[in-house]
């Protein structure tokens, strides 16, 4: 039975070896060396302090994360961030993309985000398969942007609406410290009820 839940420090080995995969072994990641548990640690203490970082635990083991981060640093970006999912390979085509993606929307829509963005090295069917399913769009293909494993890449960017409408006037996104527990496993529960 799956289970998404906020990832925790705790989580970090676990993390660093589903990501180790793809950087090591595609141009999906642009890091050319796999980071450490300690680096995961940090980096998962650092986006936990204002936005969502979620795993997909499968008989107790973490087997999917997805998380949040800034689009860019100037303020008026403050209602739109950037996106990402990393599922264990060989764990593919299961639905642990999908559930992670509805859990970490249906947050950062509670959070008073507006806009989220995803950049995706291509050619990469599997990854703009799931975010078209998950009602993103394309929104843009920067050229030969990055250069690994010998050659130059494309990144296609998708996005897609957090909310209904966008009022001239906004409260600023909240953190993800802001929402209680249980407020947030019940966000997950509606997000990824079958």
């Amino acid at each position: 039975m799956s289970r998404i839940r906020l990832a925790t420090p705790d989580d970090a080995h676990a993390i660093a070896s589903i990501y180790a995969y793809y950087v090591a072994n595609t141009p999906i990641s642009f890091e050319v060396a796999p980071p450490s548990a300690d680096e995961m640690r940090t980096r998962i203490k650092r986006t936990l302090q204002r936005f969502p970082y979620l795993v997909c635990e499968d008989g107790g083991r973490v087997v999917g994360y997805a998380y949040a981060g800034r689009h860019h640093e100037r303020a008026a970006y403050d209602w739109s961030c950037e996106v990402s999912v990393y599922v264990d390979n060989g764990m593919h085509r299961r639905g642990i993309g999908r559930v992670l993606y509805a859990a970490l929307l249906a947050l950062l829509r509670r959070l008073g985000y507006y806009n989220a963005l995803a950049g995706i090295t291509v050619p990469n069917d599997g990854s703009i398969g799931l975010h078209a399913a998950m009602g993103f769009r394309h929104a843009g293909l920067n050229r030969a942007v990055g250069y690994k494993d010998g050659r130059w890449w494309d990144v296609a960017y998708m996005e897609t609406s957090l909310q209904e409408t966008y009022p001239d006037a906004v409260a600023p996104p909240l953190s993800i410290d802001d929402l209680r527990p249980a407020e947030i496993e019940a966000i997950i529960g509606s997000a990824t009820a079958v």
